[in-house]
């Protein structure tokens, strides 16, 4: 590893590689650089014992910390973490999360492996009873305008930093209600955007019940899941929805739109708690 990589303080999203550039019809290539997202394995560490290994993205690690602790419930909120803190490795990075003692005692009683996959998020379940399932929450009844999610969609692009830079990482975003972006987080995981996304909203305290979910990656039910367990009450997505996704979100009581356009927008479920009018 390079000094970049070894100092958690100066870890790089992305790097630059060499390249050969082939046009059809032409015996010629062409030398090109191009930028590429820097994957690294995270060990996600609870009081010395080692819970799940995720590839992912090496920034806004401490918001993945959270989030993930939250969306995996091994937490209930953000209070239940006194820190979390980053170490280099010659394999990778560890993330060492320390909870209150009542928790970690609750944690260690569990057990889960986890490895391998960018963003995975149920590799290693050992029983279908076990896929995540957020509690039921009551959703709040006033609803989203289409014209905010419309401007979040259109500012998007621009706030996907490290996107434009790789073309190669998801990104997961709160809207405020009127449909400005309040916070951006990316990774090479879609699970993975999300968990830091939600770590950085319950690290700040943000109300659920004042904007929605955005994420540039399908929409599966591990999707929803996390967004319930926020507590979001819309979540729209740019790719299509899987059914499990749409059945989760039903039963959630959320608003799910997705294959989310500039010109068009496809409600799945909750369409009665859309402001088709305002803005």
């Amino acid at each position: 590893m390079d000094e970049a990589t070894r100092d958690p303080d100066k870890l790089a999203t992305a790097v630059r590689v060499g390249t050969r550039v082939v046009a059809y019809g032409s015996a010629e290539p062409r030398p090109d650089t191009r930028a590429i997202a820097v994957e690294m394995p995270v060990n996600l560490v609870y009081g010395s014992v080692p819970y799940a290994v995720m590839m992912a993205s090496p920034a806004d690690l401490e918001d993945f910390a959270y989030g993930f602790s939250l969306t995996e419930g091994i937490v209930e909120e953000a209070g239940e973490i006194r820190s979390a803190r980053l170490e280099s490795g010659p394999d990778g990075l560890r993330l060492h999360v320390d909870l209150v003692p009542g928790r970690l005692r609750e944690h260690l009683a569990r057990k889960r492996a986890l490895s391998g996959r960018t963003g995975c998020g149920v590799c290693g379940i050992e029983d279908l009873a076990a896929l995540p399932r957020a509690e039921v929450r009551t959703r709040p009844g006033t609803g989203v305008a289409v014209a905010a999610i419309e401007r979040a969609l259109s500012a998007l692009g621009e706030a996907q930093v490290l996107n434009r830079e790789t073309r190669a990482v998801h990104a997961a975003a709160w809207a405020r209600r009127d449909g400005t972006l309040a916070a951006v987080r990316e990774d090479v995981g879609r699970h993975n955007a999300l968990d830091k996304l939600i770590g950085a909203l319950i690290r700040a305290g943000t109300d659920p019940a004042e904007g929605f979910v955005v994420i540039t990656s399908r929409c599966s039910f591990e999707m929803v899941e996390k967004a319930a367990r926020l507590g979001a009450a819309t979540i729209v997505a740019i790719s299509a929805p899987t059914s499990l996704a749409l059945d989760r979100a039903r039963a959630h009581g959320m608003t799910l739109c997705a294959i989310a356009r500039s010109d068009t927008l496809t409600v799945f479920c909750g369409e009665g708690r859309l402001n088709l009018d305002g803005a």
